[in-house]
C-alpha cells in the first residue's frame, strides 16, 4: 500500500482595546479593498504586529482579545514555516509546496457558501477581507507525523462568517472544499487522494473562537504552500484538519466524510484532535519534534493534549470516548 503522509471568551482589558486610531487606520484600508486596491497597497494598522520576514504584501493585526489566542512559545521561523509544508495538492514531499505552489493562481477568488444556511452566497476574497477586524494569534500547529511548528496567524474567529450567512436549525456539522484544478496543482495527477480535499467540522467546533479563519501569517498574506488565499487554523487539531485554499463551505446536517477518513478510515478520524495518549498506526503521537529547533537531534518535547489548548475546548468533547472517537 502506498504510505501516505498528512499533510471561552474573555472580556479585553483596557490595554486590550483596540485604539482608536488604529480602528479609523483599519477602516481606511477596507474602503480601499472595497474601490479595488492592490494587496501591495495594504498600510500597517498598528496593534500587535510581527516584523515582516518575507516579501509579500504586508497584512497585520490587532492582538485578539480571545481566551488563548497566544501562546507564550516561540515563534518558528519564517523560513521554515513556508518551506516545510504538507499540502498534497502540489506533491508528497515536504518541499513540494514552496516549489511547485507558485502555480497557484490567488486572485479572483470565491468562496461559496451553501447548504443549510438563510444566507447562502458567493464571497469574493475582498468581500471576507472586510467581514471582520484582523487579529494576529499566535497558534501551534502540530502535525500527526511527530514534529509542531509555532505561527502568528491573521484572521478572524470563522464564527463571524458563520453568524454572517445564518445557519438553519438543521445545519450541525459544516464542510470545506478544497480548489482541486490540475492545470494549477500537480499533485492531483498523482491520485494520492480522492480530489477534491474535504474537511469537516462540528457546529459548536466551527463556532469556537479559537478557530481560524486565516488569511495571513507573520504579519503578510499566505503564501501559496501555506493555504492562500484563505483557510482555517484549528490549533487543538492536527493540521491536515486546517483545510487550505478553500473554495465552499457546506452546512449539512450529518457528519461529512473527510479526505483522509476517506483514504485509511483506520488511520484518519473525523475529530483528529491532539491526543498523546492515541498512537497513529504507524508512530507513537506522545512527542513531538519542533521545526527548526537544532535539526534532527533536538530532543523531543511531550505532546500536550488538545496540543496545549485543553482549557478551552476541552468541553466540547465532555463525555466523548476520545480513543473511540480518534
Amino acid at each position: 500500500m502506498h504510505l501516505l503522509k498528512d499533510r471561552g471568551f474573555v472580556h479585553p482589558v483596557a490595554s486590550e482595546i483596540t485604539p482608536k486610531a488604529v480602528y479609523l487606520s483599519r477602516r481606511r484600508v477596507w474602503q480601499g479593498l472595497a474601490a479595488g486596491g492592490a494587496w501591495a497597497g495594504l498600510p500597517a494598522l498598528g496593534g500587535a504586529q510581527t516584523a515582516r520576514p518575507g516579501k509579500l504584501p504586508p497584512l497585520p493585526g490587532a492582538r485578539s482579545s480571545a481566551a488563548g489566542a497566544t501562546v507564550m512559545d516561540k515563534p518558528t521561523a519564517y523560513a521554515d514555516a513556508t518551506s516545510y509544508n504538507n499540502f498534497y495538492e502540489f506533491g508528497t514531499d515536504k518541499a513540494d509546496p514552496a516549489q511547485y505552489a507558485g502555480a497557484l493562481k490567488t486572485r479572483p477568488w470565491t468562496v461559496a457558501v451553501e447548504g443549510e444556511v438563510k444566507k447562502p452566497g458567493n464571497f469574493d476574497l475582498d468581500t471576507l477581507l472586510k467581514l471582520s477586524p484582523m487579529e494576529e494569534r499566535i497558534y501551534r500547529l502540530r502535525c500527526v507525523e511527530g514534529w509542531s511548528m509555532v505561527i502568528p496567524w491573521v484572521g478572524y474567529s470563522l464564527s463571524e462568517l458563520i453568524k454572517r450567512v445564518e445557519p438553519t436549525g438543521n445545519a450541525k456539522y459544516l464542510q470545506f472544499v478544497t480548489l482541486a484544478d490540475r492545470q494549477q496543482m500537480r499533485g492531483l495527477a498523482s491520485g494520492s487522494l480522492d480530489w477534491p480535499y474535504t474537511e469537516g467540522l462540528r457546529m459548536d467546533e466551527a463556532m469556537h473562537p479559537l478557530t481560524l479563519l486565516a488569511f495571513g501569517m507573520y504579519g503578510e498574506v499566505l503564501p501559496n504552500q501555506n493555504g492562500a488565499p484563505v483557510r482555517m487554523v484549528l490549533p487543538w487539531k492536527y493540521g491536515f484538519k486546517s483545510a487550505k485554499s478553500i473554495v465552499r463551505i457546506r452546512f449539512v446536517e450529518k457528519q461529512p466524510r473527510t479526505a483522509w477518513e476517506t483514504a485509511i478510515p483506520s488511520e484518519y478520524g473525523f475529530y483528529s484532535n491532539v491526543n498523546p495518549k492515541v498512537d497513529h498506526p504507524r508512530w507513537s503521537q506522545a512527542t513531538e519534534r519542533r521545526i527548526g529547533e537544532d535539526g534532527v537531534f533536538a530532543r523531543k518535547r511531550p505532546t500536550l493534549m488538545f496540543n496545549g489548548y485543553e482549557p478551552q475546548v476541552g468541553q466540547l468533547y465532555a463525555g466523548m470516548d476520545l480513543r473511540k472517537f480518534y
